[in-house]
């Protein structure tokens, strides 16, 4: 395989300055260069990032859609970047941020989505802790796709919520009303079925990492 220094177009090294002869470093677009040869692999958020000590009840996950956002990113699970895959055909936004739960996988070998009910949008790629409340059961073209509904846990407005029930029965709506809609303009059918609480949460989520286990445990096998 060709390195990215052999493939890159020669670049041309500028004249040292007098203060820096006799310096033992390298030009600086030599040590560029240079690093490019040598294999290294960045981070991959679902795999590296830990899921955290308190979980299934509070847990790490990473943002890949932000609050009020019209943007479908979505995590690139080859590269472990986050992609933009559409925007969304409907006139609707993201009512909260929304990305999903390290270290968890699904039955249809996605990572174990998630909700973030709190005050501000945050970037996609970042990560932050979360309390789970509930779950939203819905079906996607025919498929299971449930979204676990959690709390920001350091976010001192939303963070003394336990369970679903407790938040208004208004914000509910809005959320369910989102995902009934936001595939229409595509043709694309989602059913969302009623809201289950906390405790259900905790099971989804203790049996998604269960899941990744054994694809873990299947793939040292291989």
């Amino acid at each position: 395989m060709e390195t990215a220094a052999a493939v890159m177009a020669p670049m041309e090294t500028p004249p040292k300055s007098s203060d820096s002869q006799g310096s033992s470093h390298p030009p600086l677009n030599e040590r560029i260069l240079s690093s490019l040869t040598r294999r290294s692999i960045a981070a991959h958020p679902w795999h590296d990032l830990e899921i955290g000590p308190g979980a299934p009840t509070v847990f790490n996950c990473v943002v890949e859609i932000g609050k009020g956002s019209k943007v479908k990113y979505e995590l690139d699970k080859k590269t472990g970047l986050i992609k933009v895959d559409r925007i969304l055909y409907s006139s609707v936004v993201y009512p909260h941020n929304y990305g999903f739960i390290p270290r968890t996988l699904c039955e249809d070998a996605d990572p174990l989505d998630v909700l973030i009910i709190m005050q501000e949008p945050v970037l996609p790629g970042c990560f932050l802790r979360a309390k789970a409340i509930g779950v939203m059961p819905m079906i996607d073209q025919g498929e299971k796709d449930d979204k676990i509904i959690a709390v920001c846990a350091d976010d001192p407005e939303y963070r003394h919520y336990d369970d679903i029930k407790e938040l208004p029965p208004h914000r509910l709506a809005e959320i369910r009303r989102f995902f009934e809609d936001y595939k229409k303009n595509e043709n694309k059918e989602v059913a969302v079925n009623d809201f289950l609480p906390a405790s259900t949460a905790y099971e989804v989520i203790k049996h998604s990492m269960d899941l990744y286990a054994d694809y873990i445990v299947e793939g040292l096998r291989r």
